[in-house]
């Protein structure tokens, strides 16, 4: 019954926030990718994390791109490469800041 009255009145669950599908994990040189595929409407909107260990400490380097996709797996399978090419193009430098966690 909530639900009907939520509906009725403009807020439903959809429009909270969009919602990080489970994605794929991958190691790349020194760097754990983790893909997290982002549910808008009926697709799924590019995003992941990079997460490398320094100096004891695991900093993260986040990313979403506008790219959206039909399929989650798709979403996942595009955001690895995206990842492997931040990772590429910034080389150590990514991690440099001493920043815990940023988005890139």
């Amino acid at each position: 019954m909530a639900s009907f009255f939520s509906r009725l009145f403009g807020r439903s669950a959809s429009e909270t926030a969009p919602e990080a599908a489970s994605g794929s994990t991958e190691t790349y040189g020194d760097c754990l990718i983790r893909a997290t595929p982002m549910k808008e409407g009926s697709q799924y909107r590019l995003s992941g994390v990079i997460e490398k260990t320094v100096g004891g400490q695991t900093v993260s380097r986040s990313f979403i791109r506008a790219d959206m996709f039909s399929s989650s797996d798709e979403a996942s399978s595009a955001a690895l490469r995206k990842a492997h090419q931040i990772i590429d193009e910034n080389g150590p430098s990514l991690f440099s800041d001493g920043a815990a966690s940023r988005q890139v």
